[in-house]
């Protein structure tokens, strides 16, 4: 497995600054849109139902992924899993996702397609963004600690993959009562991408031996 330093326990203060109403295909959802106080990069979470009641919410928490969220791309499953979150949450009519804007696993749009670039040359998505110098993963998770205590929720069903989101949860205090798989996406474009984030990254997923 790839070490890189840890992001997601630097501190960053986030304020709340509106919240509305987000009619969508699977539910109505409330948007609470949130602000970096230093830089002023906009994050935003979507909930649905009664959320600070004290009791464990359904959680995603997803990082901005302009090619697969909007463009539909099979390089990546974070599209299908952003709407596999959307629908879960839904279905249990109460839960929550962040939407944390931080493209590239942190590294930004451009930097992602330089990394694309590489990949198809046959790099692997770690072995890429080493050769641009780039961090292989430069998110600080630690933006979700003012908005789910904005929301007052403390204790999360975590939707995820990601060994590293569970343990900055729990480094920031929250509780985790459960991990929720969300295995979805899955494509013959992706493949390669997904044994990669399972053998270098430590994600909990169903990789074919060949």
């Amino acid at each position: 497995m790839h070490t890189f330093t840890k992001n997601y326990n630097q501190p960053v203060q986030v304020k709340w600054v509106a919240t509305c109403q987000l009619p969508t295909e699977y539910g109505v959802f409330l948007l609470h849109g949130f602000e970096e106080v230093l830089t002023g990069q906009e994050h935003v979470a979507l909930s649905m139902g009664q959320i600070d009641n004290g009791q464990p919410v359904l959680t995603r928490l997803h990082s901005e992924c302009l090619t697969g969220d909007a463009l539909f791309s099979k390089r990546c499953d974070c599209g299908p899993q952003l709407e596999a979150a959307l629908k879960a949450v839904a279905q249990e009519k109460r839960g929550l996702v962040l939407y944390l804007r931080q493209e590239g696993r942190g590294i930004g749009l451009i930097n992602k397609i330089r990394a694309y670039q590489l990949q198809d040359q046959g790099l692997d998505t770690v072995e890429a963004n080493i050769q641009l110098g780039l961090p292989v993963d430069a998110r600080n998770f630690n933006i979700a600690h003012d908005m789910l205590k904005h929301l007052n929720v403390q204790t999360l069903d975590l939707m995820t993959n990601n060994p590293q989101k569970i343990q900055a949860f729990k480094e920031m205090g929250f509780n985790i009562d459960k991990r929720v798989s969300l295995e979805v996406g899955r494509s013959q474009e992706n493949q390669f991408y997904l044994a990669t984030k399972a053998e270098k990254l430590g994600h909990l997923l169903h990789i074919e031996q060949k």
